[in-house]
């Protein structure tokens, strides 16, 4: 998902929007969606997508009722928020990345990963650490940790909650490797935004930060070990889990191929739709060549019966006649469109609640009170561009566009105290990618949770209660939060700073 280009249209808006009460209220709806979503999924309980959407509406109109003189501005900037290339990005990956884990879904591939668990004897002490490895392989390999988060919730969460594993620390496992391919990746728009916006090439960057990202994700397999070892929270019965094992089918791990087709095409070069939609043509050939899913389980048209239609064209390919009350499209390419159309129009509105805060200035005040006051020292500077980045994450849940948001003020003070551009890009990425997915509201998370409730539908042994709601998630993203404290402790200690002159003594010394 490389988007660079976005980075300009973004830090080139321009503060003019003026607020009654200053320019921090025109941080209002930010705000008031975050205490919405707290309110709503923390202590109610309730995760609907839908109830966020009104959240984050009516926190838009309470902003507009501040505005000083004609509301047409503010108006204009919900709609230039909501066309922000960022936010258009997330949401095809999410539409594609849905159709593939569907297909892949109806053709076995969890059957497939079951036989393979059980044949290794891999059982709930391992299955999360390896699904985080796995994940993080997979989220590297295509650069897009959201297409991680709607492949493994689909795939490989089922089969290691059928196998007995707790729900939430896969969950949880999942997220952290979507962090670890966010951050890492030479192909993901969070590492190619991070290098282009602090003036440093993507090769060198993410060279550079293997050290920071491989202690991070160390310390997590070994806490996902201890963790399933210490919590069993599965509320699978027995006779299911038996009956899971039972219907473990090798032949579903044909897919494998369907996924490298993927990995391979992303890491050759190609966009990121490109390479899902070559992985996604290869699954509907494995499905129908070796017959682990008819047509009509990727693809239906239900026309209802006594009606012309059903008479004409009742018999053809992907055509079924059933009741009218039935009647519709169906399969696993619709359905893993369509399951996130809540979840676009949500990181629609926040994107432009977002773009509200910046044209009306307390993006730019915040920042530049920091920049005044805290930044005194290169420790104190380096402390700043941590918990900058990390605060702007928790108010914009897409972390690309936060990343873009504040690139140009960690460039700002790393320059102002000579900090290489490399260290600046890892300071940068490391917490717009690991925070991402750890608040509820966090578009890394909600995009799992809308996955993972598909999942109650499409397998009869599962359950509403193995369904993890966005608020339990957060403290099992162990990479995630591995990763900014390697971060915190790294500018405290000063370990792997580098200055703008030690690069350049080090080409003096070489050349």
């Amino acid at each position: 998902m490389n988007q660079p280009e976005s980075a300009k249209a973004v830090t080139a808006s321009q503060t003019t929007i003026e607020f009654r009460g200053g320019k921090a209220l025109s941080a209002l709806p930010i705000l008031f969606f975050i205490a919405w979503a707290i309110f709503q999924s923390g202590l109610l309980g309730i995760s609907a997508t839908g109830g966020l959407i009104v959240g984050m509406l009516v926190g838009l109109i309470l902003g507009m009722l501040f505005v000083k003189g004609d509301w047409k501005e503010y108006a204009n900037t919900v709609f230039e928020g909501m066309a922000q290339p960022v936010a258009v990005t997330a949401i095809v990956a999410w539409l594609w990345a849905g159709m593939f884990a569907g297909t892949l879904q109806v053709g076995a591939f969890v059957d497939g990963l079951g036989w393979l668990a059980v044949a290794a004897g891999i059982g709930p002490l391992l299955f999360p650490a390896i699904t985080f490895l796995l994940a993080a392989l997979l989220a590297t390999g295509i650069g897009t940790g959201y297409g991680t988060v709607i492949a493994f919730v689909a795939l490989f969460f089922p089969a290691g909650v059928a196998l007995g594993a707790d729900p939430v620390i896969m969950f949880g496992a999942i997220l952290s490797g979507a962090v670890f391919g966010d951050n890492l990746a030479p192909v993901s728009d969070t590492t190619i935004v991070s290098a282009v916006t602090q003036d440093s090439d993507v090769g060198g960057v993410v060279a550079s930060r293997f050290k920071y990202a491989i202690i991070a994700a160390i310390l997590s397999l070994i806490a996902y070990v201890i963790a399933s070892a210490m919590f069993s929270g599965s509320t699978i019965a027995p006779e299911v889990a038996e009956a899971f094992r039972a219907q473990t089918n090798p032949a579903g791990l044909l897919h494998l191929l369907s996924m490298g087709v993927v990995i391979f095409t992303a890491i050759a070069g190609r966009h990121i739709i490109e390479a899902i939609s070559w992985g996604l043509i290869v699954a509907i050939v494995v499905n129908l060549v070796f017959g682990l899913a008819p047509g009509t389980d990727m693809l239906v048209f239900n026309v209802a019966e006594g009606g012309w239609a059903a008479a004409t064209f009742g018999g053809w390919p992907l055509v079924e006649v059933v009741a009218a009350a039935d009647a519709g499209v169906g399969g696993s390419l619709y359905d893993g469109a369509l399951g996130f159309a809540e979840l676009a129009v949500l990181i629609l509105l926040v994107i432009a609640g977002a773009q509200i805060m910046m044209r009306g200035g307390a993006f730019h005040a915040l920042e530049d009170w920091l920049l005044g006051t805290v930044a005194k020292t290169v420790r104190s500077a380096e402390m700043v561009m941590v918990t900058v980045t990390a605060s702007i994450n928790a108010a914009i849940t897409i972390n690309t566009a936060a990343q873009i948001a504040v690139a140009p003020y960690i460039a700002t003070i790393g320059k102002r105290f000579n900090i290489n551009g490399y260290r600046r890009a890892n300071i940068l990425d490391a917490n717009t990618s690991a925070l991402g997915y750890i608040f509820p509201w966090a578009g890394g998370v909600l995009v799992g949770y809308t996955q993972m409730t598909a999942l109650v539908e499409q397998y009869d042994w599962f359950s509403t209660d193995m369904v993890v709601a966005p608020i339990q998630a957060w403290p099992w993203v162990f990479h995630g939060w591995l990763l900014v404290i390697v971060f915190l402790v790294s500018a405290w200690t000063g370990f792997g700073r580098e200055y703008t002159t030690d690069r350049l003594s080090n080409r003096s010394t070489t050349s």
